[in-house]
């Protein structure tokens, strides 16, 4: 939603989206592959048009979503090691004890980064870079770390020629997605490569084990009105084509290539293995892989559900997988349904395969992973309503709810809702702290709302702090203090930089703003991924990087930014600026991604290096360039 948009009028309050209620939703097997076969070719032909499924043949994002959205945050937390390694920062993580892929790890010992197809190690001791790895760019785009080894996910660009054949066809462009296991015990070396069908979604790291959600579609080679086929000849050779496809079509492939150049490859997951809603667009599938770092890579003894997914979420013995159904093709000429959010629950309590155990639905959409809490064996979930295509007057103006969701037997099953927040308005920013919960809609204004969930068949509102501007990113500080990075706007919700805010809450019911730093004209990666964000209480250090734009020039002609890491100290309730910390650019650089505190010295990350300054003072103590 715009920033500027304009005050939404009595008639518009009048069409406020009316609740729906959280529905569980029930899984099941397929009885045998024939079944399976019948009920995808039924469940998938209401979605089959001229050009396949939805654009072009393919289940895409809505424009502006980013597959990354489940992006973390959380307390860095000083490692548990032996003496003789420095206290760290760790990737900024909305759970404790549960770790997420980023472009950077370290474990005080060594910075791990991953960029632009090369892995990179770089000694903490010396200052130096000791080893770099070539790995296929995109494939690679985030990494885990556990002792000598390194887990680097991503998604690539796709491959053509992977499809099933139908009738003597398979020209059919195969999104994919990659894990590659490295040794860092001496030179970094590959110890296996494992590429599957689908788009990868996110991971998470628990101990030595780590997840790795993958969302795929069928396999199918559609065909277009182009080179004199008529659309109405394309609708007819598209069903034809479901209509004959085997089972294989929809089954995730693998390929996997051991550290001494071997290949295997097949279906990712049999079709038995696969549970299934009973209502689903047989359009996509969701896959869990496991992988454990002290063995061997393998091919992830895939858990598959037919089913989207976008938003990933977990804890030390659940994952959680959301789908508000943004990637499902709209269905030709059917009404649009409110829109709704489907979660799936999986147990990772125990090592190997991940157990599904329940599902459930709730009204609206989700704004990334932060919308979703597990607290004392309930999950709380955050949505915004009334978001629903079609002619904005005709659209019920927007609300938002927090609705807790209990699991009885398979089912996630509502047991409390609190709604009606930010009428007219959307979400920017979700943080739950035990029993409380704090919510920040825009679209003038910013309402920070706190809520009391301490008893979750009675959610409610306690308190509300109207304020220009909005919070992006919520961080609690301890002390009854939570931090907030985003943008400060005007009255009429003209965004004008970023600013960093210190909130009060302490007494839910009364939250109030007791300081802030503003730098106008400025943005911060961490107003969409958190992992960006580094609060280090210990030294009270809060650092973000940020971007603010320059004159054009001959050389950047075209919206050029310049790009630092802003450091303030939090001290006494109020926030002073340390200075900035700046990186050698070039005309394509963003800028600095990543913070990281060892020791004395803060460590940032760019795409042409890594630097090293004192965090007294940020005297610059060495530069390390990736080129």
């Amino acid at each position: 939603m715009s920033a500027a948009s304009a005050v939404p009028t009595e008639a518009e309050d009048r069409r406020v989206a009316p609740p729906i209620e959280a529905v569980p939703v029930d899984l099941v097997a397929f009885d045998t592959c024939d079944t399976a076969l019948a009920e995808l070719r039924k469940a998938i032909s209401p979605h089959v048009g001229v050009y396949g499924l939805g654009n072009h043949g393919f289940a895409t994002k809505a424009e502006g979503d980013v597959a990354a959205d489940s992006r973390a945050g959380g307390t860095p937390r000083v490692a548990q090691e032996s003496a003789a390694v420095p206290e760290h920062s760790k990737t900024n993580a909305h759970e404790a004890g549960v770790d997420e892929p980023d472009l950077v790890k370290t474990d005080g010992k060594r910075v791990v980064t991953v960029a632009d197809g090369k892995l990179r190690v770089l000694d903490v001791a010396t200052r130096q870079l000791t080893g770099t790895l070539d790995v296929p760019a995109g494939h690679a785009s985030q990494l885990l770390l556990d002792g000598d080894r390194a887990l680097l996910v991503g998604g690539g660009q796709g491959v053509a020629g992977r499809g099933s054949v139908v009738d003597g066809r398979s020209d059919v462009y195969v999104e994919d997605s990659s894990v590659t296991l490295v040794d860092l015990s001496g030179a970094p070396r590959v110890l296996g490569t494992l590429t599957v069908d689908g788009r990868y979604v996110d991971a998470r790291q628990v101990g030595g084990v780590v997840r790795v959600v993958v969302h795929s579609g069928p396999r199918l080679p559609w065909v277009y009105p182009m080179d004199g086929r008529s659309e109405a000849e394309s609708l007819i050779a598209n069903r034809e084509l479901v209509a004959t496809a085997p089972i294989e079509s929809w089954l995730p492939r693998y390929e996997l290539t051991d550290t001494d150049g071997s290949r295997s490859e097949g279906a990712l997951v049999a079709c038995d293995r696969v549970s299934h809603p009973v209502d689903h667009s047989a359009t996509s599938m969701l896959s869990v892989l496991t992988f454990d770092f002290p063995g061997e890579l393998g091919s992830g003894d895939a858990v598959t559900i037919v089913a989207d997914g976008d938003t990933v979420y977990g804890t030390g013995s659940s994952l959680y997988v959301a789908d508000d159904h943004h990637l499902r093709p709209a269905t030709r000429f059917a009404p649009d349904a409110p829109t709704t959010t489907e979660i799936h629950q999986f147990d990772v309590a125990q090592p190997g395969p991940p157990r599904h155990v329940a599902s459930g639905r709730v009204a609206g959409t989700l704004l990334n992973q932060y919308s979703l809490s597990e607290h004392q064996g309930h999950l709380r979930v955050a949505t915004t309503s009334g978001d629903a295509p079609g002619i904005p007057e005709q659209a019920p103006a927007t609300q938002s709810a927090v609705t807790v969701l209990k699991r009885d037997g398979a089912k996630l099953v509502e047991v409390g809702k609190v709604d009606g927040l930010g009428l007219g308005e959307r979400i920017y920013s979700v943080r739950f702290a035990g029993p409380v919960g704090y919510v920040v809609t825009f679209r003038q204004v910013d309402p920070l709302y706190t809520l009391d969930l301490s008893d979750p068949a009675k959610p409610r509102k306690v308190g509300e702090l109207k304020i220009t501007g909005y919070s992006a990113y919520l961080h609690p500080a301890g002390d009854g203090k939570l931090i907030g990075v985003g943008q400060e706007a005007t009255e009429q919700g003209r965004t004008t930089g970023t600013q960093v805010s210190l909130f009060d809450v302490s007494d839910p019911a009364a939250p109030t703003r007791v300081a802030a730093h503003h730098l106008p004209g400025a943005s911060s990666e961490v107003e969409f991924d958190p992992h960006a964000f580094l609060y280090w209480p210990a030294r009270d250090l809060v650092v973000l990087p940020v971007t603010t734009l320059t004159e054009p020039t001959a050389r950047k002609p075209v919206g050029p930014t310049s790009g630092g890491l802003l450091v303030l100290r939090l001290r006494d309730g109020a926030f002073s600026a340390q200075g900035t910390v700046g990186h050698e650019q070039s005309s394509y650089d963003p800028g600095i991604r990543r913070a990281l505190v060892i020791g004395d010295d803060l460590w940032t990350v760019s795409a042409v290096g890594v630097q090293v300054n004192r965090i007294d003072g940020l005297e610059r103590q060495a530069w390390v360039p990736f080129n």
